[in-house]
Parts: structure tokens; sequence; C-alpha cells
């Protein structure tokens, strides 16, 4: 007992004295009659500047105080306040998700109400749903005129937020999924934004040697990722075993965003082939690999490649002409395909008013193969796309390993950008390009259209500032999209008249430097 006394009594007088020093803190501070008591001691001295410092002072004093007083309540305040436990917290939350789904189910039903009972008295529709909101509105309380069913049910739509979704109840399985990954588990990688184009294509190369065994001519990685600066849809033609499947795999894998395969089906007559249908037996809707690439890709800033294997083994412009024209549209924001017409609660997040936005990290490469078993692929197609053969592969070569890299969209498309701002067409090839224009006119009828002059204007600086020269991109673009137009004329009987474009070329340009071009009508004067 003398032991506990001596050392854990100092230990007590210790928590005391804190307590006392309080007490004598607020003793001094709010001891007004000893204060009182020191200012008269002092007033005889004090002149009008004293009497001011000393009004100053004691305002001071009573901040402070106000201060520590409101410090002291909040510290208690959240010392002392109320908690929930851990289970009750979960508990209610259970209950909060079954409520949502419980709202869910009661709007579906009472949507269906609504159009049986209007179905059934008939007349006027309006005034038949004006009477049944009116009927199915809670005692008391007034449904807002005008209002129609599907914004009754939409208003409902985020009374109760939880941040995943059942996808087994949902209608949407796949996208729902989605939804609930990237909610839960997506981590942004870092990304390589100090990476320039040149290097992109060198590193690009090198990784597919090095990594896949895949190899390429560096002109062909220049070409391709031109073409991505250029155009959102790349078509890839060529005989089979060339790699056309196997280029725009590799690079999804150097930027570390796998491609999304979609094998075209010889059956393929219209839309739904690609964004799939809402099926009315199992009121589920069907999810194609393909809606649910363009859906995900919403989540992510990576550049994403999305394969029409075997393009034209259906005919192109049946299935794809909407995509044609969506991606015609000049804005991004106008870049919406329709998916459903009427909206549920449970549709996935980025479902707006029945749409799903097409993002700028997309692009589309559409494989082809030439032969008798596929169907030739329509101008239109050609136009909106920039067509790259591969009739060859390249040679194998050795070089060092190279690792994947993490580039975002917003990068790729801001060194597109400069690039068409730092290396415009010169105006000596503009005025050669503009000649050119007025041979083809006046010799074979055909001509630079607008849409062929907007992506010569892109293709050329993104291709100079992969690395290549001017000379170069024109030559590869005045033979994908001019010259295949050739294609449609009676070439049997111009044989001559391709003889002597080659020659013009020569007297235009210079010497060989049209190459691409030459040996493209060359081509057709032997095969007709």
């Amino acid at each position: 007992m003398k032991y506990f006394f001596e050392d854990f009594g100092r230990v007590f007088r210790a928590f005391l004295e804190i307590f006392s020093s309080i007490f004598n803190f607020l003793n001094y501070l709010l001891n007004f009659p000893m204060r009182m008591k020191i200012i008269d001691s002092y007033a005889e001295e004090f002149g009008t500047t004293d009497w001011i410092l000393l009004l100053v002072a004691n305002l001071v004093l009573i901040a402070l105080l106000i201060v520590l007083i409101i410090l002291f309540v909040k510290l208690f305040r959240r010392i002392f306040r109320f908690r929930i436990p851990v289970k009750e917290y979960d508990r209610m939350k259970d209950q909060v998700r079954s409520l949502q789904r419980d709202l869910m189910r009661a709007n579906y039903e009472k949507d269906k109400l609504l159009s049986m009972k209007i179905a059934e008295l008939g007349g006027d529709p309006e005034e038949a749903l004006k009477a049944l909101r009116d009927e199915l509105a809670p005692e008391g309380e007034e449904v807002e005129e005008g209002e129609t069913t599907e914004e009754m049910v939409s208003a409902n739509r985020n009374t109760f937020e939880s941040p995943c979704v059942d996808p087994s109840s949902n209608r949407f399985f796949r996208l729902t999924s989605v939804d609930n990954f990237y909610k839960t588990s997506y981590v942004p990688p870092t990304y390589d934004n100090d990476i320039t184009l040149p290097e992109f294509c060198e590193r690009f190369r090198a990784y597919a040697a090095s990594q896949l065994h895949l190899y390429y001519d560096i002109d062909m990685m220049r070409y391709f990722v031109a073409a991505m600066g250029t155009a959102r849809i790349i078509i890839l033609q060529g005989i089979s075993g060339t790699g056309k499947t196997s280029l725009p795999y590799a690079f999804g894998k150097f930027v570390q965003k796998d491609t999304s395969l979609v094998s075209v089906q010889p059956s393929w007559r219209e839309r739904t082939e690609l964004y799939g249908y809402y099926n009315e037996f199992t009121k589920k809707y069907s999810e194609t690999d393909f809606l649910r690439a363009i859906y995900e890709a919403n989540y992510y800033r990576d550049p994403h490649i999305l394969i029409l294997d075997e393009m034209n083994i259906a005919r192109v412009e049946y299935y794809f002409a909407e995509m044609l024209s969506i991606l015609e549209m000049p804005r991004v924001e106008e870049w919406k395909v329709d998916i459903v017409t009427a909206t549920w609660d449970d549709d996935p997040c980025l479902i707006h008013d029945g749409t799903v936005q097409i993002p700028n990290n997309v692009w589309f490469v559409g494989t082809i193969n030439n032969d008798d078993s596929t169907f030739a692929v329509a101008d239109k197609v050609y136009d909106r796309a920039i067509p790259i053969d591969l009739d060859s592969r390249a040679d194998p070569f050795t070089c060092d390993p190279v690792d994947p890299v993490y580039i975002s969209t917003d990068r790729l498309n801001q060194l597109f950008d400069e690039a068409k701002q730092t290396y415009q067409l010169s105006s000596e090839m503009e005025e050669k390009l503009e000649v050119l224009n007025a041979y083809l006119i006046k010799n074979f009828r055909l001509a630079f259209g607008n849409r062929i002059i907007k992506q010569i204007s892109d293709f050329v600086p993104c291709f100079i500032a992969c690395g290549g020269t001017e000379a170069q991109a024109v030559d590869f673009i005045v033979a994908k999209k001019v010259l295949r137009k050739f294609e449609s004329l009676s070439l049997g009987f111009m044989k001559d008249d391709l003889a002597k474009f080659n020659t013009y070329l020569d007297r235009l340009f210079g010497k060989d430097v049209m190459a691409i071009c030459k040996a493209y009508v060359e081509l057709l004067r032997k095969n007709n």
C-alpha cells in the first residue's frame, strides 16, 4: 500500500495538476475583478493610445476564448457522437438494396398495368392515361400534368444509389457486369505520355518482333499509326497469312489494352448482328461482343481497337451502314447508337435515353480477303476508311526485347493534332495534287472528293510525324484513296492511257517518287 500511494499517487497527482492548470488558466482568464484591479493600478499612466491597445488586447482575448470553446465543443461532439454498429450498418445497407429491387419491380409492374388499362379503356389515350395516373398516385399526392409513364419510372431511377447491381436479374447481364467491375475493381494505369510518334512506331515494331515474333516493315507501322490519326475505320486487305489480324492484335498487346475480335458471319444482313436486340420472350437483351466493347470503352482512356475479322464475308454496307453514318458526325458527342426504345430502372449506367456513346478511344479495323467467297466492298465503305495492303510478310529480324507502353488516347490524339499543325502539306505538293486532280478529271473522269482531300491533309502530317517523308505519304494515300477508283472503270480499253499515266506521274512528281502508285497502275494493266 505504501508503494501504491507513493508510485501511483504520483501519476494521479500529475493528472490533478493538469486539471488544476486548466482551472488556473480559466481563473486567470475569467477573473474580471482581479483584472480590473490591475487595470486601475495602471490607469493613471495610460494615454489615449494605451487605452486603444488595451481594448484591442481584450478583444483578441475574447476572440481566442470563443475559438477555444468552439473547438472543445466540436471535439466532444466527435468523441461522443452516435455511431451505428458495423453489423447494424450492413443490415441497413442490405435493406436499402432490397427496397431498391422492390421499387424497380413495382414501377415496372405499374408501367405494365398502365398499358393494359389504357388498352382496355380505349378512347383517347391521353385522357385514359391521365385518369389512370390520378388513380394510381398515392393518396393525397398529385401527379404532375403531362408526365408520362416513362418519366414517372425514370424519376425513381436514382431514388436509391447502389454501387453494384445484380447482373442475373438485369436484362443487360454483360453490360451490368462491366459496370460492377469498373465501380469496384478497376484501377487506371499510369500513362507514359512522354513518348513521341517516331519512338512509338519504332517501339511498336520492336515489341511485335521481340515479344510476339511478328515482323513488319517500319513503314507499315507508320501507315497504321498515321491511319489512326486520319480515320476511325482502317481496312487491312491482302492474301491470307500476311498478318492482317496480327497487326491490330499486336497493337493491343503493345498498349496493354487487348483488342476485341468480332468474327463476321456470312448471314449478317442488319444492325442487330453488331448491337444485339431485346428478346421479348426471355425479357433479356441479346448482347454482342461488339456492343460490350464500345460500351466498356467509355470507362477507360486507353486506345482500343475493335477488329471485324473477315469483314467482307457478308455485305459490309448492310450491317455496318449505321456505324458509317454515325462516325461521319462532326462532333464526338453525336456518336451515339440506339440500343433500346424504352429505358428501365436497372439499365446499365452508361445507357442514356436508350443510346450508348461511341467514345473517341475506339478504332475499327476490318480485315478483308479478296477471293470468290467474299463480297466486293462498296465505295461508301472505302471512302470513309484508310485501306492498307498487306501482300507480303517482312523478313524476320532480331532486336532487344521491348516492354509494352501505357499511352492515353488523349495523348495520342494530342500528338496527331500537333502533327497536323506542324507538318502541313507544302504549297508545292498542294499545287502538284491540284494538277494531278485536273489530269484525272480530263483523262479518266475521276476527281478528288472533299472527304479524300481532308484525309490527305490529315494523313500526310501524321505520317511525317511518325518518321516518314511527305513524298512517301502522298504516294501511299493517293494510291489507296484515289487510284483505287480505277477499278470501277473499263480498264481493258485503257491500257495505253494507264501507261501514259505512269509516265505523267514521273514527270509531275519526279522519277520513281510515286512508286506505290506506279506499281498499282501496272498491276491494273496486267490484270485487265
